[in-house]
């Protein structure tokens, strides 16, 4: 009598698993940690630390980033796009038209926590910062403009979420603006948009059919895994040159524990930058490198003034 293996494989992802990746948990932290790097350094310049600004604005930046990911599936849902993906949250429930309402109903709670901000501060400023995010969050994908077809995403993300989003947290904690708030803008912009880089890499054939010209498509995935290293060695270097320069206390070098994590992310890319099922797991390990680094960012920059 013999018998035929089965593998895991074989089997189509469960319901349960389809969900939990259109829901994407991972990439929230794409909302955690620009909030708490930038409370950090107003709290590592200044000493204010104020828990119901910093709590409504990172709930308020979750809600925004439920909205952003769920209209970005509705919006790719009209190109034909995601007609491959099983886990796109359109393709999902069937109902386009309910998951556009449910993105913007998330929207608008996420604006309700900024409005929120600006009336306790009487100052429409923070308010007026996080608008600009949102329409530049809304062009990624959001017709007309649809930038991310044309191979901009990673500038959008690299400003929306970098040097904006740490100066309207710097500015939410403090009432004032900083210039040094540039440096650590500079480093989770950069961290943010390595993410959306390597979310490409996996689906070139799908983003060539539907006419988007992502960087992976422009460049080729082997000059862009190279793109990827001089990229991650430059997150790193700025780490050392913003210390250097005093913009930083040596003890944000505590950002360098996270490079085994860096050097995974790599080495996985340049090895299977051209195979895209071995490939499509990097966007996670890019998420993990940038919460980890972040989180010692922040860390780095709070100790001198707890110390």
């Amino acid at each position: 009598m013999t018998t035929t293996p089965t593998t895991t494989q074989s089997l189509p992802p469960s319901k349960a698993k389809l969900w939990l990746a259109a829901i994407k948990p991972p990439m929230y932290t794409v909302a955690i940690i620009p909030i708490t790097v930038g409370t950090a350094f107003a709290f590592g310049e200044t000493g204010i630390f104020d828990s119901k600004i910093f709590g409504t604005f990172l709930t308020s930046a979750i809600l925004i980033i439920a909205w952003l990911n769920i209209s970005n599936d509705v919006f790719d849902a009209d190109t034909g796009i995601d007609k491959n993906k099983a886990h796109s949250i359109v393709n999902l429930t069937g109902d386009k038209s309910l998951m556009f309402w449910l993105a913007n109903l998330f929207l608008c709670l996420g604006i309700l926590g900024i409005l929120l901000i600006a009336w306790w501060q009487k100052d429409i400023t923070v308010l007026l910062i996080i608008l600009l995010c949102c329409a530049l969050g809304y062009s990624y994908q959001g017709p007309p403009f649809r930038f991310g077809y044309q191979g901009l995403g990673e500038f959008i993300c690299f400003f929306t979420f970098g040097p904006l989003a740490i100066s309207a947290v710097y500015y939410s904690q403090t009432q004032q603006f900083s210039l040094f708030s540039l440096a650590p803008g500079i480093l989770i912009g950069i961290s943010t948009s390595i993410i959306l880089f390597c979310s490409h890499f996996h689906q070139v054939e799908d983003d060539l059919a539907a006419g988007k010209k992502s960087p992976i498509v422009r460049m080729g995935t082997q000059l862009a895994s190279q793109v990827l290293t001089v990229t991650t060695v430059l997150f790193f270097a700025l780490v050392v040159l913003f210390s250097l320069l005093h913009l930083f206390s040596f003890w944000t070098l505590l950002v360098f524990s996270s490079v085994p994590i860096a050097y995974q992310l790599v080495t996985h890319v340049n090895k299977n930058h051209d195979k895209p099922n071995q490939v499509s797991n990097c966007k996670f390990i890019a998420v993990r490198l940038h919460f980890v680094s972040g989180l010692l960012l922040a860390l780095g920059l709070i100790i001198p003034q707890l110390s």
